[in-house]
């Protein structure tokens, strides 16, 4: 999952740096008054998701599966609480 998010912030970190350089070029409109950095940076935002949803489909994919198991993991465990407590209810309401 780590992995999945630094290679997002990367392909973000690389969009930012594609329309910053449009933008004080001149190839770009600059925006509007003193907006040029929040434009600059939505922009970005807006261009760097579907990049990164065809890009990184397989780490995506790979990082479902690791938070698939994790909950998993976490409902055995609950379900294995759950059933310690019932035996000690059962235990102590048998005496």
């Amino acid at each position: 999952m780590f992995r999945y998010t630094l290679m997002r912030l990367g392909v973000f970190a690389g969009c930012l740096v594609v329309v910053w350089g449009l933008v004080y070029s001149g190839v770009m409109p600059r925006g509007l008054g003193d907006s040029n950095i929040m434009w600059i940076v939505l922009l970005s935002l807006v261009i760097s998701a579907p990049i990164s949803f065809v890009v990184l489909r397989k780490e995506r994919d790979r990082a479902s599966v690791t938070v698939v198991e994790r909950v998993d993991r976490m409902k055995a465990n609950l379900e294995a609480n759950r059933s310690q407590e019932d035996e000690a209810i059962d235990s102590a309401q048998a005496s």
